[in-house]
This record gives structure tokens, sequence and C-alpha cells, in this order.
């Protein structure tokens, strides 16, 4: 056997770089739209709410209007969380603790999958139903932690409040501004579904061996967690602060890229492996974000103010655009969301899409198994 380099290949397909590996009725990703089902994204984060682009795709099909109101108030009553779960996180999500919130997140959907009584059934209406369950519950995990981290008393979740609120408030306490809350609501829309990305393809992995759904969520989590993936929002607007930090000390935006660019320095937030002209969602973040900076006055605007003069160095020197992921570091921040929040909100959105994958895979089933191609020493005899 012959050890081949993967620079002696004619194109570099690491990572599975613009390898086609399977089929779906989901989503469409390519360089002019994203399509969810056969909807636009644009579309839908004019005219849909998130409650109706969750029940698109866990269920397939655009609800009706009494599908849609009975599909919201059942996942509205399912938002409760166990009190073992509770005295769990209360351990585990202290700040001394140190716990990073998708580990938190992680181990609270793992929890749930021992009382759920469906765990084991990767029947189609019991992943739907499975879904709902974990779509309910999420937000109601992910504020219970920022608040235990935060040495607050936690809040129940409000069951007037729609899936974008209810995330808000129970982070919080605090009820959203109508503005802020439709915020919330497109981000959620935004960050729902996008085919074959490296947790979605995770959990349809994990989901090929026939494995139940949560554990193919908590994979996908696992697989998010990471700053190349859903980190990249945190770290986009970690690296903003940095920006702020050097342009309050005397320096310029234009200097700190042209450090950043001598070092080889990380800018996240920006480039994608599919749009190369542009990532279809930042536009439509950026202009909801924005609204609330110029409503809040410059102390808020000034991120954006930032956020555009990075935006157009990258563009002008790189040709790189950015990804959803900058804006959404921008848009978080001025509505006073924690940092180490962000990712785990992805996944109060993203478990829609995963769900779907998930349950799609075990529908139309084949063990993923890929092959590697070997890069190593040749054959040699033991005891040569």
């Amino acid at each position: 056997m012959t050890a081949t380099t993967a620079s002696s290949k004619s194109k570099d397909t690491r990572g599975l770089a613009g390898q086609t590996v399977g089929d779906t009725q989901i989503c469409s990703v390519n360089q002019t739209s994203l399509i969810y089902r056969g909807y636009e994204i644009a579309d839908l984060a004019a005219h849909a709410t998130f409650e109706e682009v969750a029940f698109l795709l866990i269920e397939g099909h655009k609800p009706s209007a009494t599908e849609l109101k009975a599909f919201t108030a059942e996942v509205v009553s399912m938002r409760s969380i166990p009190d073992g779960l509770k005295t769990l996180l209360r351990d585990i999500a202290r700040a001394e603790v140190g716990s990073h919130p998708m580990a938190i997140l992680r181990t609270g959907v793992s929890y749930l999958s021992h009382f759920d009584e469906e765990v084991e059934d990767n029947g189609l209406d019991a992943e739907r139903r499975k879904a709902k369950r974990l779509l309910a519950k999420i937000p109601t995990i992910i504020g219970y932690g920022q608040m235990v981290r935060d040495g607050k008393t936690p809040v129940d979740p409000d069951p007037t409040l729609n899936h974008a609120s209810n995330l808000l408030w129970c982070m919080t306490g605090k009820k959203p501004t109508d503005l802020v809350a439709r915020t919330m609501d497109v981000s959620l829309i935004l960050y729902a579904e996008h085919d074959f990305n490296a947790s979605t393809f995770t959990g349809r992995v994990i989901a090929s061996t026939m494995s139940d759904l949560h554990s193919a969520v908590c994979g996908a989590i696992g697989a998010l967690k990471g700053e190349l993936h859903g980190g990249a929002n945190e770290m986009a607007m970690e690296m903003l602060k940095d920006v702020d930090a050097f342009v309050s000390a005397g320096g310029t935006v234009r200097q700190y890229m042209d450090r950043a660019f001598e070092t080889k320095q990380k800018l996240m937030g920006f480039g994608h492996r599919v749009y190369k002209n542009g990532d279809h969602r930042a536009g439509i973040l950026r202009g909801w974000g924005l609204k609330i900076a110029e409503a809040q006055g410059p102390d808020s605007k000034k991120w954006f103010d930032l956020g555009d003069a990075v935006q157009k160095i990258m563009l002008d020197d790189k040709q790189i655009h950015p990804n959803v992921d900058f804006p959404c570091g921008m848009t978080y921040f001025v509505m006073g969301i924690p940092v180490p929040q962000y990712t785990p909100i992805f996944v109060a959105s993203r478990i829609t899409g995963w769900c779907a994958h998930v349950t799609e895979q075990h529908q139309n089933n084949r063990i993923i198994r890929p092959l590697a191609e070997y890069t190593g020493p040749e054959l040699k005899a033991w005891n040569g």
C-alpha cells in the first residue's frame, strides 16, 4: 500500500468539502437561496412566526390556522421540567462550577431522555412528539441554568408568551419589548435549519445507527458547542469587544484589521463553506438588530458602527462576506443576552431542524459509514 498525501489530490476534500453525502426534503442551501421545505428564508423571516416554521420543519408542511393553534398550545403545555432536573441544574450551573452553558444544556437533554416513555421509539409519530417536548423544554433548561449562573431565583415558563419571548423571559426574568421579541423570533427562524451542517450531520450519523432521537440531539449539541460552528457568534462578539478596546486605547479599526491580517488572526463571523457571495441571513438579522441599537442610543449603535467598519475592510481587502453569526453577536449583545448563552439560544431554534433530520434519517435509513483515504506509512513486517 502506498501512502497518499492530501496535497497530491486535485481538490482538497477535507471536512467533506463540496461532497454530496445524502438526500433531504427538508432544506436547500445554495449560493442564491436558503429554502425550508419549499419556502425561502427571506419570505419566512418577513411573514412567518417561529412557531409556524417549527411546525413546518417538524410536521413537514405549512400549518393551517387550526393546526398552528393546536401545535402552539401543545408545546406551551410541555414547557415545565422535572424537579430532579432543576436540582441537577442548581448543582452544575452555579458560576463557581464553571460549566459551559452548552455542556449544561447537553446534560439537561440527556436527563430528559430517562423520563421520556417514548425514548426508544423511532416511529414517525413518536419522533414528532419527542421533538415537540424538546422544543418546549429547551428554553426552560437554558433559562433555569442562566438564572442559577447569575445567582437569581429561576422563573417558571410563561404560558402567555410565544417561544421567543418565553426564552428571553426564562433567561432574564423580564418581559421583552415587542421589538426585542420580534427580533428574537426572526433570529430563531434564521437559525432553525441549514441542511447537512456539522451538528445536523452529527445527529444524522448517530440516528443512522438506529440510536434514539435524544442521543442524536446530545451529539448535535456537542458538535454545535465548537467555536467553528455554533460558538462562532460568541467569538464574533468577543472579537468586536477587542476592536472596541483597541479603538478606545487610541487605535483605529483599520490598524486592528491590518494587525489581524499580519498575524493571521482568526476573524470569527466571516466566510462560509457554501455562501461565497454572502449569507442570505446576515443582512436580515443585521437590520433587526440595528433597529434595537438605534432605539437604545449611541452606546448600543457603536457596536454596529464597529461591525460595519470591520465588515467593509474584510470585503474590500479579502473579498470575504460576513455570515449570520457576525450580526447575531451584535444583535444579541444589544438585547442584553449574556454572551455564553448565544449558542444555547441557537439550540432553542435548531432543535426543530435536528429533529426533522433525525426523523427523516430513521424513516429511510442506511447507516452512514464513509470511507477514509489512508495516508500513513507503507506496509511493514512486525518482526522485520
